[in-house]
């Protein structure tokens, strides 16, 4: 349950060993957990925390993104950091750590633990790393990150942008127009559908893709055109 009182010395140990790292000043992990809501005097809330946060949390899961996937191209690089630096994994790091339990808030604040409270979950977790960052520097910082969200950026490797929007990306980039799809086929029942779309770049090779639904067969063309160009690995 979220609290508005500061964090007791019972509650201080069990958070240090919860997250692995003991504060040098105390002040600012309190800060770190308290919502604006609170109205805390002489501890402020992690407003400013929570935007250092976002940057430290960004460098630091860049740095292991770039030396975990050494053939990553860019855009692949990019899709991978957009999810895990996202208010859903944040919020995701924060419940595993129970972080919802030490959040200090105010009256009219209730429930941060319910679904609608993720926000605010996500946001101390950005705070705690900055306060961390603040406290011992970037190395103590990266370590913390580099324990939570590890396993999150090796299993990355699967997570895929809507391949519509890389190939138009793409695309542009390198003719300056965007691709044209048309269908070349439907086949199947009216209650079943196939649908088979050809995908066209100026300078490229078309490429065709097929599913049951006119949306799925050019996600399924444009896959087959980034695939082959070695824009993405081959699935």
């Amino acid at each position: 349950m979220s609290q508005s009182g500061a964090l007791s010395e019972e509650d201080h140990k069990r958070l240090t060993q919860i997250i692995g790292y003991a504060f040098t000043d105390r002040q600012r992990l309190e800060r770190a957990l308290t919502h604006s809501s609170a109205r805390a005097p002489g501890h402020g809330n992690y407003e400013r925390l929570e935007f250092l946060g976002d940057r430290v949390l960004g460098l630091v899961i860049a740095e292991q993104l770039f030396s975990l996937f050494p053939t990553a191209r860019e855009g692949e690089l990019s899709v991978r950091l957009n999810q895990l630096v996202s208010a859903e994994t944040c919020a995701a790091v924060s419940d595993e750590l129970q972080l919802h339990a030490f959040i200090r808030t105010g009256t009219d604040v209730k429930n941060v633990a319910g679904k609608r409270m993720a926000n605010v979950r996500a946001d101390v977790m950005e705070s705690l790393i900055a306060a961390i960052y603040l406290d011992a520097g970037l190395d103590a910082a990266r370590t913390f990150i580099l324990d939570k969200w590890g396993e999150r950026a090796k299993a990355s490797a699967g997570v895929r942008r809507d391949a519509k929007t890389e190939l138009q990306e793409w695309a542009h980039a390198r003719t300056g127009e965007a691709p044209a799809y048309a269908i070349v086929d439907r086949s199947g029942p009216d209650h079943d559908p196939v649908f088979t779309v050809r995908v066209a770049i100026k300078g490229v090779a078309d490429a065709t893709g097929k599913g049951r639904s006119r949306r799925a067969a050019e996600q399924d063309a444009a896959t087959g055109i980034l695939e082959r160009e070695g824009v993405w690995q081959p699935s």
